[in-house]
């Protein structure tokens, strides 16, 4: 890495709907990049497109980056020395860097009309703009200065392509991939600047680069192939010894490892691939996210930290900060990473595991709340003794109800199919009998309970697993849950004793 210039990285996403875990990656590693080398991470929303612009988009990258914990040192709701910060706030200063390019003989205005090309594009099935037929289509080249200068003095409307040369091979070093060539005779011609006086991605980029002075780009390798075009772009402008370092970051792939991962896949497979609820406001349809799916925020960050990246070590686990230590471009694969879902959920667990239980409480007392839970009944320290016993058995923080939802409610049923076969007078005595037993407790709690519970069954002569799941059942309603005695331990004693009274009958049945 050079180390004459301060390191600006940006992320740069269009608003054009929700962000995808591979948009949020790009990110992530731009975030880890500056903040490894102290220097400073810019968000910029590359708005040039109208036509694809979503109401809401803005407000959702910004809320999404927030979420991961990956805040803008400059952004658009936080200017710095560099703004503005939307590419259409900065429309004016593109078209002199287009004319410019025209003047010096790198670019060229072209009149063809949007019909005349869709034509073009039946006549050729692979038609494109380039060195081999530009000569034969209305353009600056083709028409001479006379019949231009008539045209753009009557206001034709035209775009400014970007010249190819004919016979150059281009080539950069990639930080990922090392060294990168192309041929520029397979490079069309691209369009710089619209007909509505808006720029394209390519010249864009390049200008916001050099004014932003943005130091390095990290950016999905479905962008290599306009790297010839920038790179020119940087030549023909002049900015040559200016222009930032190149990593182009791996594909995340589709869980067979076959092709780039998709919003579709997650639908068709049952897992999200947005960061967030991404409701679009077109159709209305809903596609869910990691976030309301139930994910922390450090989890998915986590998990996204080492698809496509290690730190060398089998260390799976990384905090933000321990992300920010280790990160270096080196350990970036080339390859694609595959996503694994059955992975991102793991992180998640380990995530709830080692998460205090005062980060926690209040996603779980908004599931009790949605529950219709009364949390004026329940203590926090009530509340955070049942966290530390679901804990272990979380996969998403949502999963609390379904693990300790009998804590806050009686059950409303039984599962007592399997016990009711061999149920008989003597297990209802039992249960009677150690009723008793527990109203006369001074001390309540599971090491208490435990050894009186058992050595009423070994005075019984029953066996334990007759009695123990029939317990179970009468407190929870089925046969699941952390240890019985120390669910017993935090309903309490008249709890406990009144559940057992509700129960008893549904076995007798």
């Amino acid at each position: 890495m050079s180390s004459q210039k301060k390191v600006r990285v940006r992320f740069a996403p269009s608003p054009t709907g929700g962000l995808h875990l591979g948009g949020v990656r790009t990110a992530l590693f731009n975030y880890l990049f500056a903040k490894h080398h102290q220097g400073d991470f810019i968000l910029r929303i590359e708005d040039t497109d109208q036509t694809r612009f979503v109401p809401g988009a803005e407000e959702y990258i910004k809320e999404c980056l927030q979420w991961c914990g990956l805040n803008p040192d400059e952004s658009p709701w936080n200017e710095g020395a560099f703004g503005p910060y939307r590419q259409s706030e900065r429309k004016p200063s593109y078209r002199q860097y287009a004319e410019d390019l025209v003047k010096k003989g790198y670019a060229y205005y072209a009149f063809d009309t949007s019909a005349e090309l869709e034509e073009q594009r039946k006549l050729q099935p692979n038609f494109r703009y380039a060195h081999d037929n530009r000569m034969q289509l209305r353009n600056s080249l083709s028409l001479g200065a006379e019949e231009t200068a008539k045209l753009l003095e009557s206001g034709a409307p035209h775009t400014i392509r970007i010249k190819m040369p004919e016979d150059e091979v281009i080539s950069f070093e990639d930080m990922i991939r090392g060294r990168v060539s192309f041929e520029t005779k397979l490079v069309d011609d691209k369009v710089l600047l619209k007909a509505d006086g808006m720029p394209t991605y390519h010249l864009a980029v390049v200008v916001d680069d050099k004014a932003m002075q943005i130091s390095h780009v990290f950016r999905g390798e479905e962008w290599l192939p306009s790297a010839p075009v920038h790179l020119l772009l940087w030549e023909y402008l002049g900015w040559k010894d200016d222009m930032p370092e190149w990593a182009h970051l791996p594909l995340i792939l589709k869980p067979d490892g076959n092709g780039k991962l998709s919003k579709r896949d997650g639908d068709r497979l049952g897992f999200p691939v947005y960061a967030m609820n991404w409701a679009d406001p077109k159709t209305g349809d809903l596609t869910t996210g990691f976030r309301e799916r139930g994910f922390l925020p450090e989890a998915f960050v986590n998990m996204l930290g080492v698809l496509g990246w290690n730190d060398g070590t089998e260390q799976e686990l990384f905090s933000m900060d321990e992300l920010i230590s280790k990160f270096s471009v080196e350990r970036i694969s080339k390859a694609g990473a595959k996503f694994d879902f059955e992975k991102a959920k793991w992180f998640n667990q380990e995530w709830i595991k080692r998460t205090e239980n005062a980060d926690l409480m209040p996603q779980v007392k908004a599931i009790l709340s949605k529950n219709n839970v009364d949390l004026g009944i329940f203590s926090d320290t009530f509340i955070a003794s049942i966290l530390d016993l679901v804990k272990e058995r979380l996969t998403y923080i949502e999963d609390f109800w379904e693990q300790a939802s009998f804590f806050f409610q009686k059950p409303a049923q039984y599962d007592v199919d399997a016990v009711k076969p061999k149920w008989n007078a003597d297990k209802t005595a039992f249960f009677q009998a150690v009723s008793n037993e527990f109203a006369g407790q001074s001390t309540w709690d599971a090491s208490t309970l435990e050894p009186l519970f058992k050595g009423k069954i070994a005075e019984s002569g029953m066996k334990i697993g007759e009695l123990m799941m029939p317990f179970r059942i009468m407190l929870v309603g089925g046969k699941f849950g952390p240890d019985v005695f120390k669910i017993a331990e935090l309903l309490g004693k008249e709890e406990v004793l009144e559940r057992i009274a509700l129960a008893l009958p549904q076995f007798d049945a």
